[in-house]
């Protein structure tokens, strides 16, 4: 007599209705522009009501504020959602069918060259627009009340000690320099820009206006972020490959925030 127990079967999920909407191969452009923008405001309300005060009150500098906002209301809510859905989808946290732009098909030497490239213009032109960014803070948005917001990206770090100051740098480079930067192009081009299949040729430009507005806290770099940003979203679209944005976004940040910690750190920078 076989007495052997039937093996256990995984249970299914439940079909999702939010789930089905958000993993559809098409968001419409009110749920698009929704789910581009309310991170950004999720990262600002942390910041202002609790990263803040609290930084400041440590004696270390906003820039610290931010990556605390960051680590708190932009990993978990976009790269949590990934998972979610990854996890809606798939029955375990996978991103398969999640992320599109997936499938690698350029090869690997024009993938290394293309990003090289775009590494290249992405920091010579956001330093190039600096003036820029300057001149539109000056002009429009001196009536923000963010603690040390200005033109430069240094203002976030001014006036406090070189060891607040390094300590920052230091504690934030693996996570603004990197993993935040990676997150952000996984959400944002290998899952809201393939969904936007209905604005054809306008949809890199769609998304790349939005990435840009969703950073609520530097309102004056809005047009110098589209510049520099365009290039890339569009070859994502364009060749259906999220290596390049991620190659650039990340690398770039990376490399900046490297430079200028080590700057820092053997007082090139106070």
């Amino acid at each position: 007599m076989n007495t052997q127990r039937p093996t256990a079967t995984p249970q299914a999920i439940r079909p999702n209705r939010i789930a089905e909407v958000l993993l559809a191969d098409r968001h419409s452009v009110p749920l698009s522009i929704a789910l581009h923008l309310i991170p950004g405001a999720l990262i600002v309300a942390v910041y202002m009501f609790f990263a803040e005060p609290l930084v400041l009150k440590l004696g270390y500098p906003p820039f610290l504020a931010w990556a605390i906002a960051m680590g708190v209301a932009l990993a978990p809510p976009e790269l949590g959602l990934l998972l979610w859905l990854g996890r809606r989808r798939n029955g375990r946290f996978s991103l398969r069918g999640v992320l599109h732009n997936t499938g690698k098909p350029i090869s690997r030497g024009k993938i290394t060259a293309l990003i090289a490239a775009l590494i290249v213009w992405m920091t010579v032109v956001s330093l190039a627009l600096v003036p820029m960014d300057n001149f539109f803070y000056n002009h429009f948005f001196t009536w923000i009340q963010y603690r040390g917001a200005g033109g430069s990206a240094t203002t976030y770090l001014d006036g406090y000690s070189h060891n607040a100051t390094l300590i920052s740098l230091a504690l934030c480079l693996p996570f603004t320099g990197f993993l935040f930067p990676l997150i952000e192009e996984l959400y944002f081009r290998g899952f809201l820009l393939p969904r936007l299949p209905q604005l054809g040729r306008w949809a890199p430009l769609f998304n790349t206006v939005l990435f840009t507005v969703y950073h609520f806290w530097t309102p004056w770099t809005y047009l110098s972020k589209v510049i520099f940003l365009y290039p890339a979203v569009w070859l994502v679209w364009r060749k259906k490959d999220i290596r390049i944005s991620i190659g650039m976004h990340p690398g770039t940040t990376l490399l900046m925030a490297t430079v200028g910690t080590l700057a820092v750190l053997f007082g090139v920078m106070p």
